[in-house]
């Protein structure tokens, strides 16, 4: 189960005592909104504006907006939205965010964005654009830095409900969870080619630092 509200969406009676059938491990946090945007402006200081970029046919856009929106009234952010369906879009989007200094990007988590993760890593390389997302894949494949649920950790955790429902226990009786754990990755190369230098409060907490 993947919802961010699994009681208002009525898919359960109640968090700690779903009921029914159902029950599971949410990887959706309303908070990351703000928290990438602030990742972000740490390491992209003097940022002026900011795209939230997504497909609006497959990411829960509605989840983050509220605290990416609080997060850049308080940083003094412009919030963007940039929906994009193609790579022409994702491209357009970059291109307007580069062509002043002061642009930055979010790139939201869904299976587009994940599936077109090469163009857009590439333009905003190509448009000097500082991006934040939420996959480590991303970090990998040369994007600045990536912070987001760590999803072995959930899938850990949602195999002990597996075993327990095995043994007997019933879903009614299993609380709902959501994520405790993230994961910080920064790429130290793509920020000297961006003209960044990483805060070493942010070196200390990373995960992992790719050199």
């Amino acid at each position: 189960m993947n919802v961010s509200d699994p009681v208002g969406s009525g898919l359960v009676a109640d968090l700690k005592q779903p009921g029914g059938n159902i029950t599971g491990f949410g990887y959706l946090e309303p908070s990351l909104g703000g928290k990438w945007l602030e990742l972000l402006s740490g390491i992209a200081p003097g940022l002026k504006r900011v795209a939230i970029m997504f497909n609006p046919d497959t990411a829960p856009v509605s989840v983050y907006m509220p605290s990416f929106e609080t997060a850049a009234r308080s940083l003094k952010v412009v919030p963007i939205v940039a929906s994009v369906h193609d790579e022409v879009e994702i491209e357009t989007a970059i291109i307007g965010l580069g062509r002043e200094p002061g642009g930055g990007l979010v790139v939201m988590p869904d299976t587009f964005t994940v599936s077109h993760r090469a163009p857009i890593i590439l333009a905003a390389a190509r448009n000097n654009v500082p991006t934040v997302y939420t996959l480590s894949a991303f970090a990998t494949d040369g994007g600045l830095l990536s912070y987001g649920v760590d999803r072995v950790d959930t899938f850990r955790r949602a195999a002990t409900y597996v075993d327990r429902v095995l043994r007997g226990a019933k879903p009614s009786e299993l609380p709902v969870q959501f994520p405790t754990k993230f994961e910080l990755v920064i790429n130290i190369k793509t920020a000297k080619a961006l003209g960044l230098a990483i805060p070493p409060n942010l070196l200390a907490i990373a995960d992992e630092v790719i050199e």
